[in-house]
């Protein structure tokens, strides 16, 4: 099967499955970063900040039960693998969380509202995803390598389930289905999300979605010759590798970043179709153009600096409760904050320009 399709086809198949849930819970369930600190800081809901927590939670524990089945190894997954800075996490997460306010919305998001007719968001995806590759690969990547180099780990993982067992004894895998039902637990807690099923459903979706992406990757991985690293959802690089393979495709591969962003816009199309809501839309205020240009642009380059997304180290990462992830999330609720109050409130840190806007997210 593998000769007949080829390992990149299957990778971007595994991709796109993923990247339909994702969609769909966009569109259908309202699962949104932006909106779930939108909400916790000026509409006294928690609802979708408990979707988030939720999601991390279901997440946690069926990637902890695919590595304690053998079906996963952590040792060969980035997030765990790779030495990195906590300063350029923290400093990413920051520009990221930052960006997404001003351009009110994720990458993920970004792609999620292009699929219901948004083309406001295609703005925001184009620039976003030429932003990623210019610091990963492009002017400002031999720069970023140089301040913030990446190595190989020698030793345990970096993650907190494997660090947890070697300083315990306990086994890591058991820590980390501990620490899922803890997160899944603290979720339950939220009475409105507790009282929302269709909203916890949606959440479970997330999660699954991300459980998906490693296991089928892990297998590709095991059973490939290609060497195709396992790899799971995050919406910056990826989005830079899709425009690149919709201008040079005959030279090109599929992969599964490229299913992923695909599967997003798809799941997200059918949902708006299916909820009536697809209608097309576009910016028509300069001011408001300029500042998801800055946004879009924010969130590339902290996106890469940080090693992944809201998405990318907010569910990817954390479902393998990698170290960088709950810096990469402090970093973007962190800016996230400051650029709500710069675009809700008209000011940051009491000064700036008055960017304010209905949030609507």
């Amino acid at each position: 099967m593998l000769d007949m399709i080829g390992e990149g086809n299957i990778a971007a198949l595994i991709g796109a499955a993923g990247g339909i849930m994702l969609g769909l819970a966009a569109r259908l369930g309202r699962f949104c970063t932006l909106g779930a600190i939108e909400d916790h800081l000026y509409g006294a809901s928690n609802g979708r900040l408990g979707m988030w927590v939720a999601a991390i939670g279901v997440a946690v524990l069926g990637s902890f039960a695919l590595i304690g089945a053998g079906l996963v190894d952590p040792g060969a997954i980035f997030y765990l693998a790779q030495a990195w800075s906590p300063v350029a996490v923290i400093l990413g997460g920051l520009m990221f969380g930052y960006g997404m306010a001003l351009a009110g919305n994720c990458g993920y998001g970004a792609v999620a509202r292009l699929g219901g007719g948004d083309l406001r968001n295609f703005v925001i995806v184009v620039v976003m995803g030429l932003a990623a590759y210019f610091t990963l690969s492009g002017p400002l990547g031999l720069m970023r390598e140089a301040l913030f180099p990446t190595r190989p780990v020698e030793g345990t993982p970096l993650g907190i389930a494997q660090l947890a067992a070697e300083a315990s004894g306990l086994p890591a895998t058991a820590i980390g289905l501990v620490l899922g039902l803890a997160l899944l637990g603290a979720a339950l807690s939220i009475g409105e999300l507790r009282e929302d099923r269709r909203a916890l459903g949606w959440s479970v979706a997330v999660g699954l979605s991300v459980v998906i992406a490693w296991a089928g990757m892990s297998w590709l991985a095991r059973t490939g010759f290609d060497a195709i690293p396992p790899a799971s959802h995050s919406f910056a690089a990826p989005v830079g590798e899709t425009m690149l393979y919709a201008m040079t495709a005959s030279g090109q591969s599929l992969s599964f970043g490229i299913g992923s962003v695909a599967g997003v816009w798809l799941g997200a199309f059918v949902g708006s179709l299916w909820k009536g809501h697809f209608r097309w839309e576009a910016c028509e205020d300069p001011r408001e153009l300029r500042r998801q240009i800055l946004g879009a642009a924010l969130m590339g380059v902290g996106a890469v600096l940080a090693l992944g997304c809201s998405i990318g180290q907010g569910l990817s990462a954390m479902s393998l409760l990698a170290l960088s992830a709950p810096l990469a999330l402090g970093g973007i609720y962190v800016g996230a904050r400051l650029g709500l109050r710069q675009v809700v409130e008209g000011r940051l840190l009491g000064l700036g320009p008055d960017w304010s806007r209905d949030t609507g997210a």
